[in-house]
């Protein structure tokens, strides 16, 4: 018996589920479940389940391509990288540094990420981003307005001693099937379950009270929950006076507010309110849970610091079972954020706005100067190259030609680049449009930590050797850097993490050594004594002086309205076999099999008035454009909304590009359109 089994991680959702593939002479055969693990025990969703078609996939790119008239050639690894080079440097020397735009990756490791933004600033460009712009911007400001940390406060195996859950705006049932695990065992153990949502889904259907609230509206169904708990003296007024601050203005504003008011915004009786805020704050410890449905609106940060101020007043904040948790969307956004690979923030979360973090980042990298001010986010990007303000664009493993709302307009501000660089495993919409594409190694190719949404941080070696000439996105940027006169520092995973530990204070004592355990280590851990920080917030909040800000929010209409033209609100999200772009599961015949087309949710009184029957393909148009899906009649949407999953082509043709105007993140949960019969 020749088979090895290597350690692993699942490369998809932000639960950082573990595993061991099977490798025997250098390719990966088959999985083990490691039930070791703390977070996921063994279990893998069908994703997970279906990893190895991901990556023995024969349609993973193996050769450095260039651009030829339509299409594309093989090159050299050396004519590639000093086309990239040459390109990026030809775009700073016509137009500045501010003329270059990057995109890391969530799905790559903590070092890959930590370099490219490092080269990024050392280039003079603070235009670089990630993924969660598009999903969880309004996490990290939100929670970080009020906690001062944007991240989850507790940890999966927790949830067991919650004696309450209230989901609100997430289908974790679908979207991250393994915390379903935890939630089942801690609905055993006697917690009641409330779960917020316009539709039936496979996570409501588990619920105890269900909301099915009016999209839009998740600020007045939490504020009618505070006024309950206000005017009823369900408060934790220890807690409040202890450990927070803006308690009396969040109770001014609340009152004029009556509870009718939350009814006939969310479509709520005022009794189910009620009953669910008594619930919630009566509990020994309830843990709040949210997701998409509560960050992807132009109120998406006071979502957010909504959900994080009815916690406060309770006093759900900083014991065992309760708590803020954010689900995540990839399996490193949280990490990718950490490493400073957003607009905002250098590593750590220090504020780019704040001069002394360019200094700090000179000083640890020998660097003549650094960008000062935030640049421009994801969304930024796109308007900024439309209006020819960015040049050229380098892309790490994402895919903005399916994942942007409105994506023909990101479509044409690719277009309009001078230059388009694209490191990916597959053949993306994205790639497609790129002028050199790298090719390069998947999570089981190359060493490398990466954090999940509890911030758990877990590192995993090499399993197998990459496809073809595909390489490791460290050597990949390294040499790119060291070809624009930039010496990076690091040729390898683990020398990378060791400048980590020096410059991200979160990370400090996270050796490779000891993230490389199963289960790995939860931040902060700032240094090599340290066991880590299973709940946030015990003693004080990370808040300058230690308290945390409770907000008064009051909701925004959303970016569009239904109207006559276009009389139906259109909502987006993911179903359990697919995930985000596709780019990976669409290329999994065992996910195929399950679902493989495009499809929309239509109400059964709606179908009726409109002529559509099951199964029947239809036209979704919205002002931006129109795709067509195939119908699927069902009550698990409410009359007057539809439902598509966004894992195909088409969707984001439609969808709102209307922006949160703090993080900058799209309204993809609510869109006026209208159907049209086919055929």
């Amino acid at each position: 018996m020749t088979a090895k089994l290597a350690a692993s991680l699942c490369p998809y959702c932000a639960v950082g589920c573990g595993m061991y593939i099977v490798v025997d002479k250098g390719k990966a055969v088959g999985i083990e479940y490691m039930k070791d693990h703390p977070a996921s025990e063994g279990a893998l969703c069908p994703k997970g389940n279906a990893v190895l078609e991901v990556l023995n996939s024969e349609e993973r790119l193996a050769h450095p391509l260039k651009r030829r008239g339509e299409g594309f050639v093989e090159i050299s690894w050396d004519e590639a990288l000093n086309l990239v080079a040459e390109g990026l440097s030809r775009s700073i020397r016509r137009h500045e540094a501010g003329s270059l735009g990057f995109l890391a990756s969530s799905r790559c490791n903590n070092e890959e990420n930590y370099l490219l933004q490092k080269m990024a600033r050392m280039l003079g460009s603070p235009n670089v981003d990630n993924c969660a712009r598009l999903c969880h911007s309004p996490t990290v400001v939100g929670l970080g307005a009020v906690l001062g940390t944007g991240a989850m406060t507790n940890n999966l195996p927790d949830l067991e001693n919650t004696k309450c859950i209230f989901a609100i705006g997430t289908n974790f049932a679908e979207a991250h099937p393994v915390v379903s695990r935890w939630v089942q065992r801690a609905r055993d153990r006697g917690a009641a379950i409330i779960v917020a949502d316009p539709r039936i889904t496979s996570t409501s259907w588990t619920a105890d009270i269900h909301l099915r609230i009016k999209p839009g509206s998740d600020i007045d169904l939490l504020r009618g929950m505070m006024k309950v708990i206000v005017d009823e003296g369900l408060l934790d007024r220890d807690f409040i006076s202890k450990r927070t601050e803006g308690f009396d203005a969040l109770k001014e504003s609340l009152s004029g507010f009556i509870l009718e008011q939350a009814a006939e915004s969310t479509g709520i009786p005022a009794g189910e309110i009620a009953r669910a805020a008594r619930i919630y704050a009566k509990s020994p410890a309830s843990a709040l849970l949210y997701s998409m449905g509560i960050t992807q609106h132009v109120c998406g940060t006071d979502n957010v610091r909504a959900c994080a101020t009815l916690a406060l007043i309770c006093g759900h904040m900083g014991r065992p079972g309760a708590g803020v948790w954010p689900m995540r969307g990839q399996n490193n956004v949280q990490g990718t954020c950490d490493m400073g690979g957003m607009a905002e923030f250098y590593p750590g979360y220090r504020r780019a706005s704040d001069p002394k973090s360019a200094g700090l980042f000179q000083k640890a990298w020998n660097a003549p100067s650094l960008p000062l001010g935030p640049g421009l986010t994801s969304t930024e990007m796109t308007e900024a190259a439309l209006q020819g303000a960015v040049k050229a664009m380098y892309i790490i493993g994402e895919d903005p030609v399916m994942c942007d709302a409105n994506v023909s307009r990101t479509r044409a501000a690719l277009e309009g680049l001078d230059f388009l660089v694209v490191q990916e495993i597959f053949m993306t919409a994205t790639a497609k449009m790129a002028d050199v594409i790298l090719p390069a190694a998947a999570w089981a190719e190359k060493d490398g930590s990466y954090t999940s949404m509890e911030r758990r941080v877990q590192w995993i070696y090499r399993a197998v050797p990459a496809v073809g000439e595909a390489k490791e996105g460290l050597w990949i940027i390294n040499e790119v850097g060291r070809r624009l006169g930039l010496e990076l520092g690091g040729s390898s995973a683990a020398d990378v993490l060791r400048e980590i530990n020096r410059n991200v204070p979160q990370y400090g004592g996270m050796t490779r050594e000891r993230i490389s355990r199963v289960g790995g280590l939860l931040w902060p851990c700032p240094d090599e004594s340290h066991p880590g920080t299973d709940i946030l917030h015990r003693e004080r909040f990370s808040s300058a002086n230690g308290r945390a800000s409770i907000a008064a929010v009051e909701n925004r209409p959303a970016g569009e309205a239904v109207s006559h033209e276009y009389p139906i609100l259109l909502s987006t999200g993911r179903i359990v076999e697919h995930y985000n772009s596709g780019s990976m599961t669409r290329r999994c015949p065992s996910l195929n099999e399950m679902d493989n087309e495009l499809y929309v949710e239509i109400h059964p009184e709606d179908a009726e008035r409109l002529g559509v029957g099951h199964g029947r393909m239809v036209k979704v148009k919205t002002v931006r454009g129109e795709t067509e899906a195939r119908a699927r009649i069902t009550e698990r949407v409410k009359p007057g909304m539809v439902f598509m999953p966004f894992h195909w082509q088409g969707t984001n043709i439609i969808t709102s590009d209307a922006l949160d105007p703090v993080a900058r993140i799209p309204e993809y949960k609510i869109a006026a359109c209208r159907i049209e019969a086919m055929g």
